[in-house]
């Protein structure tokens, strides 16, 4: 296929990782825990089968995580790309909900409606709720999803329909602990 001349023009244009919720001061923490996925190792292309909806079959892949930190009242999934050509990154999930006594969420338990009780997905920079599969711009190069998994201190009470905006300020001084996996993914 022929390099996409709009991915090769904003090549050199992201967001950057200090766009990312990781970077925003109100939800430092130590990196306490670790988030792992059987199906890539941190900084590795995710597999095809995880690709987003257009072309891909958009399922979400397993991730497992030791035990958070002591006191962890939920846990809150954040995954976005910084590598977009624009000035925010794009959301591709954002679960809330999920129960810190768990290990894990199997492969594709972020579809909405999700299958593990407790689970509630926002709706994402993509408008849609659930998982959003990597899906960049064609010839802009490798992009990065930052899977972001966040402890609190308390439950959150989020009204539906909750957005990005609505989580992080719900966090704000309640992050007591948090863990990232990066994968990559790239079309050419």
């Amino acid at each position: 296929m022929p390099a996409n001349p709009l991915g090769r023009l904003l090549r050199n244009r992201r967001a950057g990782d200090d766009t990312l919720a990781w970077a925003n001061p109100a939800l430092l923490a130590p990196e306490n825990f670790t988030l792992t996925s059987p199906a890539f190792e941190h900084g590795t292309p995710i597999p095809e089968k995880h690709r987003g909806r257009i072309r891909g079959q958009n399922i979400s892949p397993a991730l497992e995580w030791t035990t958070p930190p002591a006191g962890t009242r939920e846990l809150v999934l954040i995954v976005q790309d910084p590598d977009v050509p624009f000035g925010t990154p794009a959301s591709h999930a954002l679960t809330i909900g999920i129960d810190p006594t768990i290990a894990g969420i199997p492969e594709n338990g972020l579809r909405q409606p999700s299958p593990l009780p407790g689970l509630r997905h926002g709706r994402g920079g993509l408008g849609r709720r659930g998982y959003s599969g990597p899906l960049p711009i064609r010839s802009h190069g490798p992009h990065t999803y930052a899977f972001q998994l966040f402890a609190l201190d308390q439950n959150l009470t989020l009204a539906d329909p909750f957005t990005l905006d609505d989580t992080l300020h719900a966090l704000a001084g309640h992050v007591i602990g948090r863990a990232r996996l990066d994968g990559t993914y790239e079309i050419r």
